[in-house]
């Protein structure tokens, strides 16, 4: 039994920390915080976690296995290459409209520490790059698509994404949009984000 509760109090406090990293980034965040949202006091999160960056760390890492088995599975599938652009589009949507604050998230780590988002950046170049090289080729070979360097296509999904999700809180005010209203917006703007760069990158 005692497992049991160590086990669920361990998890309260990883989403307790998770929910706060996100809202106020690492610098925002004290270990007081994180025993608050998750209804315990300080001695016995520390207990679990020493340290406010082993809880970082973990937030961090969980963040980007979420994002990279997502990706891995996309790029494992036997789709055409228009089917995968699609797909890695509506599969950064999803991460990002279901954790609508990592975008901050993202830009606060990237101010504190570079290098650890600089590693992940080319990791996931890497990946798409290297099983998307093929194909791509191809696509071009065949007249399918533009000649292009396949690294703006990489950038041109994230920027198309991730901003609407930074700027919301502008975009709500500017247009007087309640949540709902910006739930249907997101609607939307996934469809054109994908309208824009099919139509811009394919040919046929």
């Amino acid at each position: 039994m005692k497992c049991l509760l160590n086990e669920s109090t361990e998890e309260r406090i990883k989403a307790a920390a998770a929910k706060i990293f996100m809202e106020k980034g690492f610098d925002g965040t004290t270990t007081r915080d994180i025993a608050k949202e998750a209804g315990l006091n300080s001695a016995l999160m520390n207990y679990y976690f020493r340290s406010k960056e082993k809880l970082f760390a973990g937030v961090f890492d969980e963040m980007c296995e979420l994002f990279f088995h997502g990706l891995t599975e996309i790029l494992s599938q036997p789709l055409s290459f228009k089917e995968k652009i699609l797909a890695l589009i509506d599969h950064d949507f999803k991460i990002f409209r279901e954790n609508p604050a990592l975008s901050n998230f993202i830009l606060n780590e990237l101010h504190r520490n570079p290098e650890r988002l600089i590693d992940i950046a080319k990791k996931a170049s890497s990946i798409r790059s290297t099983v998307l090289e093929k194909q791509f080729n191809d696509a071009v070979a065949s007249g399918e698509i533009r000649n292009i360097d396949i690294k703006h296509i990489l950038l041109l999904i994230p920027a198309n994404i991730q901003f609407i999700f930074i700027s919301k809180p502008l975009t709500m005010k500017i247009h007087n949009m309640c949540e709902s209203d910006f739930e249907l917006f997101l609607d939307e703007h996934i469809k054109v984000v994908k309208e824009m760069v099919a139509n811009y990158l394919f040919l046929k």
